[in-house]
This record gives C-alpha cells, structure tokens and sequence, in this order.
C-alpha cells in the first residue's frame, strides 16, 4: 500500500507542472496557426450591420513579437496584438491615425470559435456594451 501512496503524492505534485506544460504547448501550438500566413476578414458585424466591405482588399499578418500589419493596395499599417489562450481572447489595437477601418479592430476579442484556417470572435461595442460586434478572419 505504499508505494501506491507514493506514486499518488509524486503524481499530485507533478500534475501542476503537467497542466502548465500543456498550456504552453497550447500556447506555442495557435501562436504557430496566427503568425504562419495572412488573415482576410470574411465577415464583420457591428451590431448587426454588415461592414465586411469596409474590409475589402485588406490582409492581415500577425507576428511573433506582438505586431499586426494591416495591408491594401501596398499601404501598410502597424498595429499591436496579444493572445491569452487560456481565457480565449485576442486584443488588438492599431494607432488613432490608422486608416478607416481598421479602428474597428481595436478591442478585447472573445474566440467564439476556431480551427487552423479561421477565427471567430465577438466583442462587445466600445460605445454601448449592450452591443456586439462579431468577427469571422480566415486564412488565406
């Protein structure tokens, strides 16, 4: 009886460290499906007005360092982002002078659903939270 005891203290005290070591396989695993590729915007909803076509043109390249470029017609924009997987969120944010649209992107992002080659995910409206915008990128 024992050594069943001690299997189940070295197993106990080694399960946080396990649970920590997945996170950040998780963690390296979407990095890897974000920064490898560009993002098109296949639909946006502000607060049920469709203004995907705002979108038009636009690819997004997510970055390693925390860096988002949004590019159409050989113009480029530098925005930031981070992504906490755990909670399911991605935060962006581009520069107050950035180009419409892309001011649309600045906000706290719920995942609402994902694969390798898309995202969904809602936020609520910066102006009324009782609003919701959505958000569809897919992988190009």
């Amino acid at each position: 009886m024992k050594p069943f005891l001690i299997f189940l203290l070295v197993l106990s005290a080694a399960a946080p460290s396990c649970r920590k070591f997945i996170q950040q396989q998780e963690q390296k695993a979407a990095l890897n499906i974000i920064t490898n590729g560009v993002w098109v915007v296949n639909s946006y909803q502000a607060n049920d007005t469709d203004v995907t076509a705002s979108f038009a043109g636009y690819v997004f390249q997510f970055k390693s360092d925390g860096t988002v470029t949004g590019t159409r017609n050989d113009s480029s924009t530098q925005g930031v982002w981070s992504a906490n997987i755990s909670t399911r969120q991605i935060i962006s944010s581009f520069p107050a002078n950035a180009p419409a649209p892309l001011g649309r992107l600045d906000a706290s992002w719920t995942i609402t659903d994902s694969g390798d080659t898309y995202v969904k995910a809602s936020s609520p409206e910066s102006s009324d939270s009782s609003l919701t915008n959505k958000l569809w990128l897919v992988k190009q």
